[in-house]
């Protein structure tokens, strides 16, 4: 990190590895509401409320969902977002999600994974052939709850 101080004795704003400045840094996380709504607490207080409760509605509807039919984990993840333009938490949490993705998809795309995860599919499929034989040859085509006791 690069510190210095210039020609009237201030201290020069520190620079991390990439270049930006840790004000920049900073800046990126917290409210993203208009000034005017920040320079009033009350009304923060109740823009905060507003999204809190808008990303609320949208994250539930994305946890139905995960059992309905929809696209229920992009809906999570959309209110998630709602909320990061507010709460320094749920920017910490997308920020977190994003590198683990990210990793994720890069073990993916590795050769060994890829291999391992071919052979273990492969695997599974001759498993639920093969159970899937046995119940056809024992009791055909008949649905489980027609099954009389044989």
């Amino acid at each position: 990190m690069n510190t210095g101080s210039d020609k009237h004795g201030e201290t020069a704003v520190a620079e991390d590895r990439t270049g930006t400045d840790e004000a920049t840094a900073e800046r990126a996380l917290g409210s993203r509401a208009p000034d005017f709504v920040k320079a009033r607490r009350v009304l923060h207080l109740s823009w905060q409320v507003g999204v809190f409760i808008v990303g609320l509605a949208v994250v539930a509807a994305g946890v139905a969902m995960l059992v309905l039919p929809g696209p229920g984990w992009v809906v999570i993840f959309g209110g998630m977002a709602i909320w990061a333009t507010e709460f320094v938490w749920a920017q910490l949490v997308l920020r977190w999600t994003k590198r683990k993705v990210t990793e994720a998809a890069q073990r993916a795309l590795d050769p060994k994974v890829r291999r391992r995860n071919i052979i273990l599919t492969s695997i599974g499929v001759v498993i639920i052939a093969a159970l899937a034989g046995i119940y056809l040859w024992k009791f055909g085509l008949e649905m489980p709850w027609n099954i009389k006791d044989q």
